[in-house]
């Protein structure tokens, strides 16, 4: 089917397509995955790949042109330019223009992003507010109650994810699965202007001061967290030397197996929300792109431990040799059923966030302590 029939088609199921000439729509596109209701696309769209999903009353490219890519955009998500590539929009979410989004990126409901912002294998929570010019790589938010009392990043702000020895194992969470799921937490706010060097993790409620560069974990809430700039100096460089590994390790384990309770969740409780053919594939959008938000960390903690491997460090032989029998377990856990611990709940909304909200104090604890649980078994099993 040629672009020109394709964009025909749309616009006769409703899609409003502005200056259809300066569209293009790529020959894998399914176009029964895109809803003609309240669709808009401005002119400079491109869009491709076979699992792309668009959803009632997206709009695309409002403010420069945009590119989608096997993206699962969600109702009333307005994308205003740049370029998106296998993420998940969960729906009434926002991203300005400039926009650099790829593989492994899940905004739930209501988050947003201003312009010239990067993300790369990011999960932020509902409400979750990011400013302008931000690189928000292999990160991890929640915190927040609603649109008016969110987790914000200020502009300016940098996750430094990748390090001198070449690695990614460095995932960072801003809050956690476990808790973060109820809407319930203090908000985290990271100060413009700074940075983040992960593998880092930071508590519910924490504030970074502006132009502050956080180098340590903080899992103790509501604190007022400021880094210091260096002092001049020059030293002899080590090459290839790791600092304080089983953090590093511990950290990225603490990362994969919030994941992994996400997981369940979205298989335990967000499937309940899954009706009709545009929110159960937007559902499954959300279950694969976060199984490859997990593959990759998986895949980052296994290029971490085979450099550990190289450097022939004996502090670290033990870890190096018990290494694959960590990591096939850390993989038998991603397909585990831990539905079976999993409380009963009872469906009194429609809504998920109308749902999480409407909880029952003892039913939302009791939903947390699974979370945890599954989280807790995975760690401690391997931790170091």
């Amino acid at each position: 089917m040629t672009n020109l029939i394709k964009q025909k088609k749309l616009m006769d199921k409703g899609v409003n397509i502005l200056n259809p000439e300066s569209v293009f729509i790529g020959q894998e596109v399914d176009i029964e995955r895109i809803s003609g209701k309240d669709v808009t696309i401005y002119p400079g769209a491109r869009i491709f790949g076979e699992n792309t999903l668009i959803c009632d009353g997206v709009k695309l490219g409002k403010e420069a042109p945009v590119t989608i890519e096997n993206c699962y955009v969600g109702p009333e998500t307005s994308l205003k330019g740049g370029f998106f590539q296998q993420a998940c929009f969960a729906g009434k979410n926002s991203f300005g223009s400039s926009a650099h989004v790829r593989e492994g990126t899940i905004l739930e409901e209501e988050a947003i992003a201003a312009h010239c912002v990067g993300l790369k294998q990011t999960i932020l929570f509902p409400f979750v507010t990011l400013g302008s010019l931000i690189n928000f790589c292999d990160c991890f938010m929640a915190g927040g109650t609603d649109r008016k009392n969110h987790s914000e990043v200020g502009s300016s702000f940098v996750h430094f994810n990748y390090t001198p020895n070449q690695d990614k194992a460095t995932p960072s969470m801003m809050g956690n699965v476990y808790q973060g799921v109820l809407l319930n937490q203090n908000p985290i706010f990271l100060g413009g202007q700074g940075g983040l060097v992960g593998p880092c993790r930071i508590g519910f409620g924490c504030l970074t001061v502006a132009g502050s560069i956080i180098r340590k974990d903080e899992l103790k809430a509501d604190r007022l967290l400021l880094g210091g700039s260096l002092k001049e100096a020059s030293i002899n460089r080590g090459v290839s030397v790791y600092k304080n590994v089983p953090r590093i390790y511990n950290n990225n384990i603490t990362y994969i197996a919030s994941l992994i309770s996400l997981l369940n969740w979205y298989k335990g409780i967000r499937s309940l929300f899954a009706d009709g053919f545009f929110s159960k594939q937007l559902f499954y959008g959300m279950v694969i792109t976060l199984e490859i938000a997990i593959d990759e960390r998986i895949k980052r903690l296994k290029d971490f431990v085979f450099k550990l491997k190289k450097m022939n460090s004996e502090k670290q032989q033990d870890l190096v040799d018990t290494f694959p029998e960590k990591l096939h377990f850390l993989i038998e856990q991603k397909t585990a059923n831990f539905s079976d611990s999993m409380p009963e709940i009872v469906l009194n909304k429609k809504n998920y966030i109308e749902f999480i909200k409407a909880l029952d104090p003892l039913i939302a604890s009791k939903l947390s302590r699974w979370l945890y649980s599954i989280e807790y078994k995975i760690f401690e099993k391997i931790k170091l």
